[in-house]
């Protein structure tokens, strides 16, 4: 492998100090069309091999712009799908770094079909071993399906490009007037980056993501050692409610929460931490957006989005088919009712419904502030399965808040009837007391420690083993 290369750089800043081994290095194009010389074309524009994270095998390929600007052709792809052949023999990740002008036209069909053999290969190993991509250059037309095959997705936050039609061929759209193709646009619009940052940061946080998960699925949650005390009071943790990105890093050991998608459905938090180093996959409604300072910058209405559900949806199936287990903190009203997210929310709420149902790891569900409707019922609660709900004492369960009941149930009888009723409504039907009298939660914890809680809550169903229907898969 050439020292030299930016390709060859990457893989070395990834990878432990002097661990890479180098596969397929003598490989080079077959084609000869269009003048197209084989000697031109060292490793085919794709270095591929193994090497080691942390001690942790992993597999990685590295797209060299150098070499025909990094385009894929025939060889190059069977290289790619040679190093997923090993990965799922050995059950160990794939790690892509892509730097591509994308499909190598002087191959023609047969670089058309190298595309579809990746795919193929990226497809089957969805759920079996844990894939992750990097854009560091250009990840353009067929190449963007790559990323979006994959489990995570990093990308440089300043030159990089992921677009399937660059944003001057979209009708009435200019780079200038939106760069469509910008690790900004594909963090917070589109949801397919996990991460935006320089490419430094974006090897690291790779590192760190490796960290927290399984070699594969039949390995089962990652576990470390815990220096954190499993008892640990947490008084902060009551007036964190609002931005529950907080309150992640505050319950987890050391308070490590690594965040994934940040930046997309703010709304919506998820992410890896450890519980008495244990991997445990975390999401929670968000309602606030804290500064550096403390203070809150910014508010949102505590309700389901299409995009945050789909976002919290997508993560716990990866949960589920790595075993990891998924706490969720629940504060949410309904659902977001503006005319565009009417035409998305009902499918994307059905979706976050079916995966936690679906999903047969260890569930946790604590609920800080609301859970009302429906919308309450889809963050997974115990209806859905659930299997151990915890709340806080001022929690508020039921159906609607207790004022606009009251107005539903005595129209028409005046405000004082309208306000004493609501206070009976909000006694009777909403307080978490009544709703752990009909076993709907299971505990009532102080805020402060709830951390003891939620770790031993998963410490008991450590050895949780459920079925479900026998069947092909599901449809929603």
């Amino acid at each position: 492998m050439s020292t030299t290369s930016k390709a060859s750089q990457r893989i070395a800043a990834l990878l432990d100090d002097n661990s890479f081994v180098e596969i397929g290095g003598l490989v080079t194009a077959r084609s000869t069309d269009f003048n197209m010389k084989p000697n031109d074309t060292p490793s085919d524009g794709c270095i591929t091999g193994y090497g080691v994270i942390n001690g942790n095998l992993v597999y990685v390929y590295s797209q060299d712009a150098s070499v025909m600007n990094g385009s894929v052709g025939e060889m190059h792809a069977k290289k790619i799908a040679n190093l997923y052949d090993l990965a799922m023999k050995t059950g160990a990740p794939v790690i892509g770094l892509i730097d591509s002008a994308g499909l190598r036209l002087q191959e023609a069909t047969d670089a058309l079909n190298a595309f579809g053999s990746i795919y193929m290969k990226q497809t089957l190993a969805s759920g079996v071993i844990p894939q992750i991509t990097a854009i560091l250059g250009t990840c353009g037309g067929g190449l963007a399906l790559f990323p979006t095959l994959t489990d995570f997705t990093f990308m440089e936050e300043k030159s990089a490009k992921l677009f399937v039609n660059a944003p001057n061929a979209l009708d009435g759209n200019t780079t200038a007037k939106c760069d469509c193709a910008s690790a900004s646009f594909q963090a917070k619009e589109s949801g397919i980056v996990d991460v935006a940052a320089d490419e430094a940061t974006i090897l690291a946080k790779i590192r760190e993501l490796i960290g927290f998960l399984p070699s594969n699925n039949a390995e089962g949650s990652d576990m470390a050692e815990c220096t954190d005390d499993l008892n640990r009071v947490a008084p902060e943790l009551a007036n964190c409610v609002g931005d529950t990105s907080i309150a992640l890093s505050i319950l987890a050991d050391d308070n490590d929460f690594f965040e994934v998608k940040a930046g997309y459905a703010r709304d919506m938090v998820t992410g890896f931490m450890r519980l008495d180093g244990v991997t445990v996959g975390a999401l929670a409604n968000r309602s606030e957006i804290c500064d550096e300072t403390g203070k809150v910058a910014e508010k949102m209405d505590a309700v389901l989005s299409p995009e945050g559900c789909e976002k919290a949806a997508g993560f716990v199936a990866f949960c589920d088919a790595f075993d990891i287990p998924v706490l969720s903190l629940t504060n949410v009203k309904g659902y977001q009712a503006t005319v565009c997210a009417e035409k998305q929310i009902a499918k994307a709420a059905a979706k976050l419904t079916y995966a936690f149902a679906s999903a047969t790891v260890p569930k946790v569900n604590v609920i800080l502030g609301k859970a009302l409707g429906t919308a309450g019922i889809v963050m997974n609660s115990k209806a859905i399965g659930a299997d151990i709900t915890i709340a806080w004492p001022d929690a508020e369960i039921g159906t609607m808040d207790g004022k606009l009941a009251a107005k539903i149930m005595y129209e028409g009888q005046g405000a004082d009837v309208i306000n004493e009723k609501a206070a009976e409504y909000d006694a009777q039907k909403l307080s978490v007391g009544s709703a752990a009298r009909r076993g709907y939660v299971d505990q009532i914890v102080e805020a402060a420690d709830t951390r003891k809680y939620v770790i031993g809550a998963f410490e008991m169903l450590f050895s949780k083993s459920e079925d479900r229907p026998a069947k092909k898969h599901g449809t929603v």
